[in-house]
Order: structure tokens, then C-alpha cells, then sequence
């Protein structure tokens, strides 16, 4: 009897591989590991949209764009980015709520080569300016409410032409009307000028450009920004590639294998966050879904929302699904036609997970939601509770090509199964770079003797027998708020520089909708007595200098803040002090 030498040796790296990377047991085979080709964000979306051209791709308000005109609308606005001078490698700011603009511009940066800088609509002035700085942005796409702050730090930046778009362009006819005259008018943006252009005038320049837009970009070339405070809460530019995007779009094919042209999915959550823009928008898109567009979601009208549109897909945040089973008027909303619903930005307590699976029950739906987790420097999700693998109280399992150790925090030597230790994650999701910081960078990234990088989570877990990961708690000082990284760090570092404010501590208390908000303890400088009117200047100050999130929703002014035995404030007792 002849022995295959060949199937021994396949079968001993089977077993080899089995016990190294437990939770292969959920994927086929041909699914662990996934193939890249060696091409750009916008090339991937385009060559996806061949077998649905004619499907709807956004519905916005119920005005309806197809992939065909959605490729369309961003090759006009390729055209019009050229005329307006900006070329490969050049850095676009995309200041957008989730309208269709967002997107067309998203895409059209990439297909000329350029980089998309992604920035949330409410960042204070200050925030804006030292992005656009340090991305050396040099031209801005932004919501016309945003007018006035952009307006006033403006000429301190490198940027020659700023694109003004009104969440309205796209609505109908009625929709538009209505816009105008309750919002727009109040507004006031300016007109067209030498600075400033509204996007319709904007698209109509690219109408008189006939040269090709397309620039081939590879894999590894920078494709986005995005933004983060890593291990410290200081603000960071994180440079996402083309390869990390092309993955995660890869990725959701094999363990979302039912999402298709047929589902809708609520876009809630923001283009500006990582969550937001690749497992809410691109990858549905790339997969053919329509992507229900939401500007401004509004937790007491959730019913009507569901109602109206009908998703098959719900993705959001812990406290997303909080407003949704807390809404009186959820009683006769059907949800039979949810296929996924999927929670991200921050865990899910098992009790509120039991509270939420219990709830879809009773609304007619036939699946658990499922829990994921993810940072912006491994450009959104890494782990899901995909298959199986979706246990109670886990974040479930690494996605294909994601390898996730668990390590001793100190040496960094791997745990044993079951115990406690800092989830490290290696893959092509990892981002690439902190902009411009490279301490930073290898405080975040660590190499192993074998090449490969490994992004030090700064979160504490442990993972079972069949490799299912369950979250701990973070080791550094972080708050979560609605699914938002708040970083007390960065706020007293803001407070601090206040003239009225001698030393500072924050923490995060609990909210009965948020979760978590932060709260200021504040000793005043010599001379200064606490008032109204100072927590007033004081509120004033956060609200210029900080995004409308981290804004602390609690000032406490104290004559002095407790010390650990090296003289720094004592958080742990200040957290302490206020369970009490």
C-alpha cells in the first residue's frame, strides 16, 4: 500500500495550525485566509458593482441613486477635484455627516490617487485647524453649518478651496424646499467665492474636463485618515492603506456570506468613524446593498425609522440598541426581515445583550445580535462573533488573515488559554502608521522576531478553548460615550491651558443613555472663586476647543484633587469619591 506523503504532511500542518489558531474549527478551509488584489479602494468598489450596475445603492430620504449613477456622480467629482488642482497624493478633508455627498467624495478622492482625511462635523476649531494642518490638507469638503468655525481658522491652514454642501442637495424636490427655509436660511452660508464653492457649482466644473481621472494606486499606498488618541488621548492622524480597506471588504464576504443586492442597511453611524465608514457603508456597498443614508439620527423617532425603511441589516453601537429597546413606540415594529444585527465601539454588558436578544424575540426576529470589536488603528473590526463562535459575553473570533494574541502585558510572552492578559492583533487591517510620530507609533506597534506587526491594544482579555475572545476591561484611562472614544487626557490637557485653572482631573461617570460622559474636577488658581458664571467661561472654553463629545457634562470645583505617592491626581479615588 502505497502513503501519501503529501496528505500526511497536510494533515500534520492541519493539526499544527488547529492548535495555534483554535478558532480555524469555524471557517471553511478556503475561507481562514483571504487574497488581495494588488488595487485600489475605488478600483475594488468599481470591478464589485459589474453584476449589479443597475441596483440601488444609497436611498436617501427616498431618493434612490443606482451603483451605475453613484459611479457616475464620483467620476464627476474626480473631474472636478483635478480642475480644482488637486493631484495624487494631495490630502482632502472630508468634513460630512452621512449624506450621498460623503460618499461620492470618499470614493472620488481615492480614484485620483488623492487621500481622504476623515473628520467629524462638530470638531471644535482648534481641532479642525491642527488636523488640517498636520495633514497638510489642501482642499476641504465640508457641511455648510460648519461655515463659521471653518471661516475663522481657515487662512491659518494650507487650504485653497473649501466645498460647501448642504445635507439637502440630495433630498427631493419637497424635502429641499423645506431644508431651505427651516435650516439653510437660518445658516446663512456665503456665496460662491474665491474660497468658498457650493457643490452643485463644484460638480458642474468637473462637466468641462475630458482627460482620465483614475490613478492606479497599490495596496500599500496611504489611502485614508482617520483619527484616535492611541495609547496617550493626545489626537492622532492614523494612516489607514488601501490594503486594510480592500481586507475588511474581503473579510465580510465570508462571514456575512447572506448580505447581498436584496438588503438594506441603516447607515446610523458616522463616515467619520472607522465603524461607521467601513462596516456600515463600504463593505455593504461593495457587497451590492443599499445603504440607507442618516444624517442625524434621532433616538425618539428609531420606530419610525425601522418602520419606514425596513432594513435587513443593524449595525450600531451599545447605546444605539439601548435607545432601541427603551422606545415606547417600538411595540408593533415588526423586525422579522433583520438578518444581522451587529454591535460595535464598545462591549456589551452580557445582561443588556440578554435584555436585547430577548427584545428582537419578542419583535419577531429570528436572530441574537452579534458582538465585534475593533480599534481605528486595525481600521475598524478585527474580531466577530461570526458562525458559532458567537458565545454570550464574547466579542467573538478573529477574522480570516487576523491573528489575535493574547500577551503579558510586561513581557510581552503569550498567556495560557483561558487567563488574562493585553490582546495584541497582527494582520492586514493593521493601520500603517501614526502621521508624522513615530514614537507613537512604536509605542503602538511592536515587531516580532518573525516581521510580522502587532498592534498592543491596551485591552485586557482572555481567550477560551475554541478561541473565542471575551473583553476584560481597557488598560488605559479611556471613556466610551455612545459608542466615542473620549479621552480625559486630552481634555485636561485643554482645560489646563485655561487661564482661570490651576489643576484638573477627569473621569467618566455613568449615563443613563450614553453610558459613560466625563466629568471635570477643577482647583481654581490663587485668588479665583468657584461661580456660576467661571463654570459658564469654563463650559464656553470646552465647547471652542473641544469636540461637542467630550465636552465634560459635569464641572466640580474643589480646593484641591487627591494625590497617588509620586504626586499625580489619584483617579482611581476621584472615581471612588463619586460611586459614593
Amino acid at each position: 500500500m502505497k502513503i501519501n506523503v503529501k496528505n500526511l504532511f497536510k494533515i500534520k500542518k492541519q493539526k499544527e495550525e488547529d492548535l495555534k489558531y483554535p478558532w480555524y474549527k469555524y471557517y471553511d478551509e478556503d475561507k481562514r485566509e483571504i487574497h488581495l488584489k494588488d488595487i485600489s479602494i475605488y478600483d475594488y468598489f468599481e470591478r464589485s458593482c459589474y453584476s449589479h450596475k443597475y441596483a440601488i445603492a444609497i436611498d436617501y430620504f427616498g431618493e434612490k441613486i443606482t451603483f451605475n449613477q453613484l459611479l457616475e456622480k464620483i467620476d464627476l467629482c474626480a473631474k472636478s477635484l483635478k480642475c480644482y488642482g488637486v493631484r495624487e497624493n494631495d490630502v482632502v478633508t472630508i468634513m460630512m455627516p452621512n449624506t450621498p455627498e460623503a460618499i461620492i467624495a470618499f470614493y472620488a478622492v481615492n480614484k485620483i490617487g488623492a487621500i481622504a482625511n476623515m473628520v467629524h462635523p462638530l470638531s471644535s476649531e482648534v481641532e479642525l485647524k491642527d488636523t488640517l494642518i498636520a495633514t497638510k490638507s489642501v482642499l476641504l469638503i465640508a457641511v455648510n453649518i460648519a461655515y463659521e468655525k471653518i471661516n475663522n481658522i481657515i487662512d491659518e491652514t494650507k487650504i485653497y478651496k473649501t466645498v460647501l454642501v448642504s445635507p439637502k442637495d440630495s433630498m427631493p424636490k419637497i424635502l429641499n424646499l423645506l431644508y431651505t427655509i427651516t435650516k439653510d436660511l437660518k445658516n446663512k452660508p456665503p456665496k460662491s467665492n474665491e474660497k468658498y464653492i457650493h457643490w452643485n457649482l463644484f460638480m458642474d466644473r468637473g462637466k468641462s474636463y475630458d482627460k482620465d481621472v483614475f490613478v492606479t494606486k497599490k495596496l500599500k499606498d496611504d489611502a485614508i485618515y482617520l483619527h484616535s488618541g492611541g495609547t496617550t488621548g493626545t489626537p492622532k492622524n492614523i494612516v489607514i492603506t488601501n490594503e486594510s480597506v480592500n481586507a475588511i471588504m474581503e473579510q465580510a464576504k465570508i462571514v456575512f456570506p447572506k448580505i447581498g443586492p436584496e438588503d438594506r442597511v441603516l447607515a446610523i453611524l458616522p463616515m467619520f468613524h472607522s465603524f461607521g465608514l467601513l462596516v456600515s457603508i463600504v463593505s455593504p456597498l461593495a457587497m451590492g446593498s443599499t445603504i440607507i443614508m442618516i444624517p442625524q439620527f434621532d433616538a425618539n423617532r428609531f420606530d419610525k425609522l425601522l418602520r419606514k425603511n425596513n432594513p435587513s441589516i443593524l449595525i450600531g453601537v451599545p447605546t444605539l440598541f439601548e435607545a432601541l429597546i427603551t422606545n415606547p413606540y417600538m411595540i408593533n415594529v415588526d423586525l422579522s426581515n433583520i438578518k444581522y444585527i451587529i454591535s460595535g465601539g464598545d462591549s456589551l454588558p452580557v445582561e443588556k445583550n440578554k435584555r436585547l436578544n430577548n427584545f428582537l424575540r419578542e419583535h419577531n426576529c429570528n436572530v441574537d445580535v452579534i458582538q465585534g470589536y475593533g480599534l481605528t488603528e486595525t481600521s475598524g473590526p478585527c474580531c466577530l462573533g461570526a458562525f458559532d463562535a458567537n458565545k454570550l459575553g464574547s466579542i467573538g473570533i478573529p477574522l480570516p488573515s487576523i491573528v489575535i494574541k493574547i500577551m503579558n502585558h510586561d513581557t510581552l510572552e503569550e498567556m495560557p488559554t483561558g487567563e488574562i492578559g493585553e490582546m495584541c492583533i497582527s494582520g492586514p487591517n493593521v493601520m500603517s502608521r501614526y502621521l508624522d510620530n513615530k514614537k507613537e507609533t512604536d509605542d503602538m506597534i511592536i515587531t516580532d522576531q518573525d516581521k510580522v506587526r502587532w498592534v498592543k491594544t491596551g485591552d485586557l482579555a482572555y481567550m477560551d478553548e475554541d478561541g473565542v475572545i471575551f473583553f476584560v476591561q481597557r488598560l488605559k484611562r479611556m471613556i466610551i460615550s455612545s459608542g466615542y472614544n473620549v479621552y480625559p487626557a486630552h481634555i485636561e490637557e485643554v482645560l489646563l491651558k485655561h487661564p482661570k485653572v490651576q489643576l484638573c482631573g477627569v473621569i467618566g461617570i455613568p449615563h443613563p443613555y450614553k453610558v459613560q460622559v466625563a466629568k471635570a474636577f477643577i482647583v481654581l488658581k490663587k485668588g479665583i472663586e468657584p461661580s456660576s458664571s467661571v463654570e459658564k467661561e469654563l463650559k464656553e472654553y470646552c465647547d471652542k476647543n473641544l469636540a461637542k463629545y467630550m465636552i465634560p457634562k459635569k464641572f466640580e470645583f474643589r480646593e484641591s484633587l487627591p494625590k497617588t505617592m509620586v504626586g499625580k491626581v489619584n483617579y482611581r479615588e476621584l472615581e471612588k469619591e463619586e460611586l459614593k
